[in-house]
């Protein structure tokens, strides 16, 4: 079909092996010019190193000067090396905005000076799944056969997320390049400052897309477990605009757990204090949940058992959420996993999703580009905030011990804005600028 002719096309531009390491050679030769960046050197060792700064190599790249950028969640599965394929001098980093510095000659919605968000993932915009609007599906943008032969096919590629999702520089730098420009980069008003812009890259509209994809309905009672920048996003978007009747958020953070009532009303449990979250649900809402939304994801293990199977490699997952969701939810009702899931997982409940007919969604990595413009509607009119998860800014020099402050949950960082030598100052009324070691 001219769908999969267009993707193959995209595959050849791209060659056998992803843009970024065919051309390395060629950016390093072609271009003196240096940045500073924050590099993969090792499991929970990453180093801020001076690396060429990228130039353009296909004839849809865009140049952009980073303004901000930030360490998400899971970027710690990066950080304690769970991701595979990882190389040493990888670039870090799958979220960010900047200027426009530099295009190729067949991009037409962007100009040098506009100011942009790129998409965390890496779509060509012409393949059947972006057709489809589902980007993150896109055929031509990861060439890992280990992802092949692992889950039977490739998804997207993403910025900075190791070779097994395509092997392509990150954004926690000074410069960063923005693959297939007219897919992949939004143009941001501006009445929307950097502040809240940012976030659009990944957790707004990744937020977003699970909530949308649990179907959740007005009046709904709603589970969630796991209130790091995802959870507390979905129960922003649950209150303020799909209009959930309950919200139950799962977390043993007692500051994310006061967040999340306080702002948003959710009735919370903590999972540290009660042991039995099925039992401490039934309690609040003995009918249980109409849809279930797991924002946790695998590295969290609770009990011995599976703490012991991870450590010594008999799975790569825990299933202990999802049984508990499994449990909790309604017959007929939904559990929808937003949460980054890597492998193999044991103990999975699966009688129960049978059973019970529960329909079990994996959300995928969110297709962002597909909400995109709803979401940042939302923020203008101001019916959603991201900046109520903005705890810290930073400067991209100190992003190593940010990352290891943020691994340990330490001095209440949460969500942080990593600023470069191109950052606007902070908005009043948002973080600013902190040394970390003051944090």
């Amino acid at each position: 079909m001219a769908t999969n002719a267009a993707a193959n096309i995209a595959q050849k531009q791209m060659g056998e092996v992803p843009v970024d390491v065919a051309n390395q050679d060629k950016q390093r030769s072609s271009n003196d010019t240096e940045m500073l960046a924050c590099c993969y050197a090792g499991k929970q060792k990453f180093e801020l190193r001076k690396v060429p700064k990228p130039d353009l190599t296909n004839d849809e790249d865009v140049i952009l000067k980073v303004t901000g950028s930030t360490v998400c969640g899971s970027d710690l599965h990066l950080y304690h090396g769970e991701i595979m394929q990882l190389k040493d001098g990888d670039i870090m980093g799958h979220e960010c905005m900047g200027i426009v510095e530099k295009v190729g000659s067949k991009v037409t919605s962007v100009k040098p000076g506009d100011r942009v968000v790129a998409a965390f993932n890496i779509a060509c915009g012409k393949c059947e799944y972006c057709s489809k609007k589902l980007f993150t599906g896109c055929e031509a943008a990861n060439n890992s056969s280990v992802m092949q032969k692992l889950y039977g096919h490739r998804i997207a590629g993403v910025m900075g997320y190791s070779h097994f999702l395509g092997g392509f520089s990150g954004a926690q730098a000074e410069y960063c390049r923005v693959l297939f420009g007219n897919t992949n980069l939004i143009k941001i008003p501006d009445n929307v400052p950097d502040e809240k812009a940012l976030f659009l890259s990944d957790i707004v509209p990744t937020s977003y897309h699970a909530v949308w994809e649990a179907g959740v309905k007005e009046g709904d009672v709603v589970g969630v477990w796991g209130l790091g920048p995802i959870g507390l996003c979905a129960v922003q978007w649950l209150r303020k605009v799909f209009k959930a009747s309950r919200i139950i958020a799962v977390d043993n953070v007692p500051e994310r757990l006061a967040l999340a009532k306080e702002k948003w009303g959710v009735e919370t449990i903590n999972f540290d204090k009660d042991t039995d979250v099925v039992a401490k649900i039934f309690e609040i809402e003995p009918n249980g949940l109409d849809r279930s939304i797991d924002c946790a994801g695998f590295r969290y293990a609770k009990g011995f058992l599976h703490k012991v199977e991870r450590a010594i490699g008999a799975e790569t997952d825990t299933s202990e959420v999802i049984n508990e969701m499994i449990r909790a939810t309604k017959k007929f009702g939904t559990i929808a996993i937003i949460a980054d899931y890597a492998a193999y997982t044991n103990h999975f409940l699966i009688g129960g999703i049978m059973e019970k007919g529960i329909r079990l969604i994996g959300c995928g990595q969110a297709p962002i580009q597909r909400h995109w413009e709803k979401c940042l509607e939302y923020i203008e009119k101001g019916e959603f905030d991201p900046t109520t998860i903005l705890t810290h800014r930073f400067d991209l020099q100190q992003i190593v011990e940010v990352y290891h402050r943020f691994d340990r949950k330490e001095s209440g960082i949460m969500k942080t804005f990593i600023q470069t030598k191109f950052s606007n100052p902070p908005t009043p009324g948002t973080p600013a600028l902190t040394n970390v070691e003051d944090a």
